[in-house]
């Protein structure tokens, strides 16, 4: 037959046991106070009948109140022990529950210590997936997320915004040249060249290989935004120091304005991506997004 395993006493149990134990002392006192009031009167009686002459009691009562008083003392020593006994039980589930607590909220601290190193870890995981591992730069995923943000913004505002599409010239002959850790080493020098001039509010990524994305937040005007692509350009085109070697890479930037040259966010990026080729093929450092015109309209015209 199996034995049923006992369940660990509860706090409400423990506490049921400790006031059950407190009545039975309450008890307890009353019978000793009962067994000290008989022995008073036993005494008093032994001295009114000494005093009234009588120098013995009737031998059967006095063992009939001598038993009666050692019953009764028995009896309160009885209920003692089990006043006693009920205590020490609830001292020791008190101890158990105490230690059962601590146990629990040891525990609870180290769930809370592993969800918070899950979490970090989490986060931590979140941002290496939005930044570009080379360059520390936000990647395109970052991006995209971030220009649509900014195009819902410019749409309740009345905002215009400005996407720069940068590509390297001629940076395949870098790493022909001189190796592929050099052609690394130029893109994180353009990409801090890029976050030193960008504002706080604007977007610098590395859309992949050597092409850059930027997103400049309520420019202020077309010429503003020539102004600071020419400023992008210049910053790059400055000299870049590899030990020895001083390489000179310049950048083909393409600009696309919302809402002129696009309502999404895909729009603006192809449109910027058109007009880099444009300047590439112009040999000029930046040109805005023009719609080609269609055959109907230069009859047209």
């Amino acid at each position: 037959m199996t034995a049923t395993p006992t369940e660990a006493p509860t706090p409400a149990d423990t506490l049921n046991a400790l006031e059950a134990a407190l009545d039975q002392s309450h008890d307890v006192k009353a019978k000793v106070e009962a067994c000290a009031e008989d022995l008073a009167s036993t005494n008093d009686l032994v001295k009114v009948r000494i005093a009234e002459g009588q120098t013995t009691l009737p031998a059967t009562q006095a063992l009939q109140d001598s038993t009666a008083v050692e019953l009764k003392v028995k009896e309160c020593a009885d209920d003692l022990q089990r006043v006693t006994d009920n205590l020490a039980q609830g001292v020791d589930e008190v101890k158990e529950v105490k230690q059962a607590l601590s146990e629990s909220r040891d525990a609870l601290a180290e769930s809370e210590a592993a969800l918070a190193a899950a979490r970090e870890a989490e986060q931590a995981a979140s941002r290496r997936a939005m930044k570009d591992q080379m360059t520390g730069l936000p990647n395109r995923t970052l991006f995209d997320d971030r220009l649509a943000q900014a195009i819902a913004g410019a749409e309740r505002h009345g905002w215009t915004l400005a996407v720069m599409f940068l590509d390297l010239d001629r940076f395949k002959i870098i790493n022909d040249t001189h190796g592929h850790a050099a052609g690394d080493s130029v893109l994180k020098a353009v990409a801090q060249r890029l976050l030193s001039d960008a504002r706080e509010e604007d977007t610098v990524c590395r859309n992949g290989g050597d092409e850059f994305l930027y997103l400049l937040i309520n420019p202020t005007g077309r010429e503003n935004v020539a102004r600071i692509a020419g400023l992008v350009h210049t910053a790059i085109a400055h000299p870049i120091g590899l030990g020895a070697l001083q390489i000179e890479i310049t950048p083909s930037i393409g600009i696309a304005i919302y809402p002129d040259h696009g309502a999404s966010g895909d729009m603006l990026v192809a449109h910027a991506d058109a007009a880099m080729y444009r300047a590439k093929q112009l040999r000029t450092a930046c040109e805005f997004f023009e719609a080609p015109v269609s055959p109907s309209a230069s009859a047209v015209s």
